[in-house]
Formats: C-alpha cells, sequence, structure tokens
C-alpha cells in the first residue's frame, strides 16, 4: 500500500481519543469517523464535541471541507483502507480486562475487510492482545488470512483529557507493524500528521507493552507517595511540605499524593498484571500500588469524620459537599473516577453528601455512579472536600459554604490557601 493523499481512513470510536486523531488524519487524508453512538455521531454533526477536545471552530471546520465526515452506519467505512480502531479498553468490577467494546469493534472491521487492507490498534490492551485475541476475530469475519490478505499495526494512544498543551501532535508517538513493510507504513503514516516524531517498536508486542508499563510506572510512583501520606498523617507532617524538601535534590521525583482514576493509570496496570497472572508469574510491587492508590477515598472520608469528630460535629446526618467528580482537573471526563470513593463511603457514615463539579455532564454522572449533581451550590455544610483541582473552585468564597466555625475543609490535592483548610493529603 502507497501512502498518499486518496488513502480513506476509517477511525473506529469518536471519544476522547477517536475523534481528535480523525481530525488530525483529516487535514492530509480523506477520513470517516464511525461510532455505534447515534446521539455522539449527531452531536459531532452539529460541530459539537462533549468531550472539549477539539475546539467548535476546529471540528465545523474540517467537517465543512468534507475531508471529514461522521457517521454511526457500517456501510459507510467499507470504502477505508487504513481501519484504526480506538474504542475503550476498560476493566471490570473484578478487575479484570473487558474487551468487549474492542472485540465487538473488530467484528465490525472484520466485516468490512477487503484484501490488502491495513487494521490498526490503538486501544490499551496486554501484550499479545492483538496478533491472539483481535488478529483471529479479523480472519473470522473477513475469510481473509493475516499477514498475506491483510496487516495490522499498533499505536498506543497518548492523549492527556483537558491538555491543551500537551495535545495529539505534540506527543512522540510509539508504532509498530505486523510486517517489516506494514511498520514502516504504519510509522510514515503516524509521522505524516505527529510533528513530535514517531518512535518505531520492533514488534506489536513491545509497542503493546510500553503502553502498559508507562501508566504503571505512574501508577507506582503515586502509590508510594501516596503511601507516605498515609504514613506522616499519623506523625502528623505535611506529606507536601516533605515532598517539596525532598524536591530540593535534582534526582527526586516530584509526585504528588492523590486520588488516582480515569481511563489510563487507574486501568492499564490491571492488563499488564492479567497478562502476568496468565503466564504464571504474580506481580507483587504492581499489585501493592494499586491496592494502595485503590483506597485512597476512603482514608480521604475516614479523614474528614476523623476531623469532624475532633471539631466537635456530629457526623450522622451532617453535610457535605464533595467539590469534583471528574477524573482530573479542568476536565469533563468522568471514567473510573475515584471520587465516588470519598462519596460512598461518607454515605456509610450518614453523612448527606452533595456533590457539585462545573466541568461534569450531569446525566452521564446520574447513569455511570447514581449520583445527582447540584447545578449550583446554595447551601452550607459541615464538611467540604476538594476532590478536583478545576480552576472555577478558587473562585469560591469557602467561609460563605460553611455551617459554623466548626465545620471542616479538606483539601486533596494540596490547591487551597493553607488558611482557610483543615486538612490535606
Amino acid at each position: 500500500m502507497d501512502l498518499n493523499s486518496e488513502i480513506k481512513i476509517a477511525v473506529i470510536g469518536l471519544g476522547y481519543v477517536g475523534l481528535p486523531l480523525a481530525v488530525a488524519f483529516s487535514e492530509k487524508y480523506q477520513v470517516v469517523g464511525f461510532d455505534i453512538d447515534t446521539s455522539r455521531v449527531l452531536q459531532l454533526k452539529d460541530g459539537l464535541d462533549a468531550t472539549n477536545e477539539v475546539e467548535t471552530n476546529e471540528l465545523n471546520a474540517v467537517l465543512k471541507t468534507d475531508q471529514l465526515t461522521v457517521s454511526d452506519q457500517l456501510a459507510d467505512i467499507k470504502e477505508a483502507r487504513v481501519y484504526i480502531i480506538t474504542v475503550p479498553t476498560p476493566v471490570d468490577r473484578f478487575k479484570k480486562p473487558d474487551l468487549t467494546f474492542l472485540f465487538k469493534a473488530s467484528e465490525a472491521v472484520g466485516s468490512v475487510l477487503m484484501p490488502g487492507d491495513l487494521v490498526v490498534y490503538e486501544s490499551t490492551v496486554y501484550p499479545g492482545c492483538t496478533e491472539e485475541d483481535c488478529v483471529p476475530i479479523l480472519e473470522k469475519y473477513s475469510g481473509l488470512v493475516f499477514n498475506q490478505d491483510f496487516y495490522c499495526g499498533y499505536s498506543p494512544e497518548r492523549i492527556n483529557p483537558g491538555d491543551k498543551i500537551n495535545t495529539l501532535k505534540k506527543i512522540k508517538k510509539v508504532t509498530s507493524g505486523s510486517t517489516a513493510e506494514t511498520a514502516d507504513f504504519v510509522d510514515k503514516l503516524y509521522s505524516s500528521i505527529i510533528t513530535a516524531g514517531t518512535h518505531k517498536a520492533p514488534s506489536i508486542k513491545v509497542a503493546e507493552a510500553s503502553k502498559a508499563i508507562e501508566n504503571a510506572q505512574r501508577d507506582v510512583n503515586i502509590s508510594f507517595v501516596n503511601e507516605l501520606a498515609l504514613i506522616f498523617d499519623r506523625m502528623n507532617i505535611d506529606t507536601n511540605d516533605v515532598i517539596e524538601a525532598a524536591a530540593t535534590k535534582w534526582n527526586f521525583l516530584k509526585f504528588k499524593p492523590g486520588l488516582v482514576g480515569g481511563h489510563c493509570i487507574g486501568v492499564d496496570p490491571y492488563y499488564l498484571t492479567h497478562k502476568a497472572q496468565a503466564l504464571g508469574y504474580h506481580p507483587q510491587v504492581i499489585l501493592s500500588g494499586r491496592k494502595v492508590n485503590d483506597n485512597m477515598g476512603m482514608f480521604v472520608a475516614n479523614k474528614v469524620v476523623k476531623l469532624l469528630i475532633n471539631k466537635g460535629n456530629h457526623v450522622k446526618n451532617s453535610k457535605a459537599l464533595v467539590l469534583g467528580v471528574t477524573f482530573k482537573e479542568n476536565c469533563s471526563d468522568i471514567r473510573n473516577s475515584r471520587v465516588v470513593d470519598i462519596y460512598s463511603e461518607l454515605i456509610q457514615f450518614g453523612v448527606d453528601v452533595d456533590v457539585f463539579d462545573p466541568l461534569a455532564n450531569k446525566q452521564q454522572v446520574l447513569e455511570e455512579y447514581g449520583i445527582e449533581l447540584l447545578s449550583e451550590i446554595n447551601g452550607q455544610y459541615n464538611s467540604i472536600i476538594l476532590a478536583v483541582a478545576h480552576q472555577q473552585f478558587l473562585q469560591i468564597n469557602y467561609n460563605n459554604l460553611k455551617q459554623d466555625a466548626n465545620a471542616v475543609i479538606f483539601d486533596t490535592k494540596a490547591f487551597l490557601d493553607r488558611n482557610i483548610i483543615d486538612g490535606r493529603l
């Protein structure tokens, strides 16, 4: 296959990863974006992106050129020669990889695959998943033979939701292919849109593994400082003060304690450990780090309860306000938010909990977590928990939100003025 402007690309999945990718490729190639969510497709056709990853002006501009079309009809992607799959790969409630979306996408692409076509996966998986699990599906539904009639590549997504500085084109891209020629083609394809450059991995497995360890490494590092926070809390030492002091040494890694959620750091380590366990090795460092991080929401809630008691408050039926429900600051993404752990633990203590987040979609939060967000804050509270460091929260007058002088303010992000808070991670 020759790389030229006549090649038609289909991007499967138009979420936080797929849409920016489709828009970027449409600057040089004919692109059709496909998503099974009809409401999402209709919204995009109107030039609106609920994820806020693509500006309205930019989206409308490419749609008007007809270089990019969006559809929920499988027939509309049949003419593509390159298929890029960017669907979610979450974990289930047992922390096991849930590849439902990936397999369904592979079935759909397999049903329209033609000889000579290329399928590139961007979804996070465990090493070996593309060739061992996805390729057989493509073969079954297409009737074609892998590396003879069609080819595969893997280029792990590195989108950072809500980040307007480190955008798609500015982040170096790892590429790979199922044959040497395919690897060269995939690398050239991404090089044509990624200004930061590419790194061609020697195999698809290596590329898959590189994605898994990127986030596992961050997870372990954050779990270390989270464990320090648990230790220093017992010593009455502020963890952030300790980190600031230690960071004066040039080779200290300045990670901060906090909740660890989202679609990558809180999920990807489980993909790596799943594969390791399937091969007979039980990971200890990675899983211990996950355990620490998964318990931080419970720690925050318990700390708030202790602070309430120490200031003479009754916990049961007290009113709490949780600020933020997205998995990170200045972003609307609610996937795998660990703020819900704080909420659930406080509810178990009998606390009446309100949650406010101006960036989150109220309907999505209700459907995903069963939490009804406030439209605005208009009450007073016995405890206020800053869970997400949205810039808007700096504008709040926290003293006005306090029920009385004994009210507690807890900051999970070391974000607020220390003079107004009673505790922080």
